[in-house]
């Protein structure tokens, strides 16, 4: 079992930026693969970024290579997500995850979630 809290959300001006922490319980979280996605209003969860249980590969989507960055430290039990040169379309509940296999940019890979966190991009 993983419990998982984001937190560094916020309201910021475009070009800005802002780094989510996903804090997790437990003493298996360096074996698992952890993911961030999102999910803006009426519209379907999508995914952002993933890293490996190592923390030796990365993932991003399209639309935020580049400008974002995941990293995680086992030691912490912490996966971050820094933000950069944010724009509107980055609005969204950012949510974390935690899975053990599958595609990284797949929703059904992660088996625990975080509540989320609200991040707001002014125009």
């Amino acid at each position: 079992q993983v419990q998982l809290v984001e937190s560094g959300g916020g309201f910021v001006q475009a070009g800005g930026s802002l780094r989510l922490s996903c804090a997790a319980s437990g003493r298996t979280f360096s074996s698992y693969i952890m993911g961030w996605f999102r999910q803006a209003p009426g519209k379907e969860r999508e995914f952002v970024a993933a890293i490996t249980s190592s923390g030796s590969s990365t993932y991003y989507a399209g639309s935020v290579k580049g400008r974002f960055t995941i990293s995680r430290d086992n030691a912490k039990n912490t996966v971050y997500l820094q933000m950069n040169s944010l724009n509107p379309e980055d609005t969204a509940v950012y949510y974390c995850g935690a899975g053990v296999s599958g595609p990284v940019g797949r929703f059904g890979s992660y088996h625990y979630w975080g509540q989320g966190t609200q991040v707001t991009v002014s125009s």
